[in-house]
């Protein structure tokens, strides 16, 4: 029993490990050795874990949006599915998120180079891709939009490129700008205020 929980550990610590890597420099910066070494194991260890290293990619996956959901659960206070949407976009498109990519939505650091990976690991992404456009659908349902599912959508697509733009601009007073209008686009068209506001 304590070597199966040891051995969850050291997988946990792995996966945690690749997925700070791959939130900051993409799947492509996860080479077995170094990942193992900045994880303080052995290189050979690695196969007592993983099969491969596609395997490896696909978990860190699934788990850096898994992660992403519970800190994004944790941060939305709100019962109102107005106030939820409106927690979620300001969260989504924040300066803290803008600044600390190695700790949030795998979306915009991968989407990139999503449509190069293997067809296994790109279906792990868009399954991940569609559990964030579900938590945007949810609130807009139940604010009676029709066509929830499509605008929650064309929001998400927003959100992950504002903010991959806002972490590629070198100006940081014009990324917080692009930030924030973005964040008044959304709430605009999810009718949560004016685009004047």
């Amino acid at each position: 029993m304590e070597k199966m929980s040891h051995k969850a550990r050291t997988r946990q610590r792995i996966l945690d490990e690749a997925a700070r890597i791959m939130r900051e420099v993409g799947t492509e910066g996860i080479g077995v050795a170094a990942l193992m070494k900045r994880a303080g194991l052995t290189h050979g260890g690695f196969y007592a874990h993983f099969s491969s290293r596609e395997e490896l990619v696909q978990a860190v996956l699934e788990q850096m949006f898994a992660d992403s959901a519970q800190r994004t659960d944790a941060a939305i206070t709100a019962t109102d599915p107005a106030e939820q949407l409106s927690q979620f976009i300001d969260l989504y498109l924040s300066e803290e998120h803008r600044n600390h990519p190695a700790e949030g939505c795998p979306l915009p650091a991968l989407m990139s180079e999503a449509a190069h990976l293997p067809v296994e690991t790109r279906t792990r992404f868009t399954a991940g891709m569609e559990a964030v456009r579900k938590r945007l659908a949810t609130p807009l349902r139940k604010l009676g939009y029709a066509q929830a599912d499509d605008l929650a959508m064309t929001m998400l697509a927003e959100m992950s490129g504002a903010l991959a733009l806002a972490r590629a601009c070198p100006d940081d007073a014009r990324a917080s700008q692009m930030l924030a209008v973005s964040r008044q686009a959304l709430k605009a068209r999810a009718g949560l205020e004016s685009e004047a506001a």
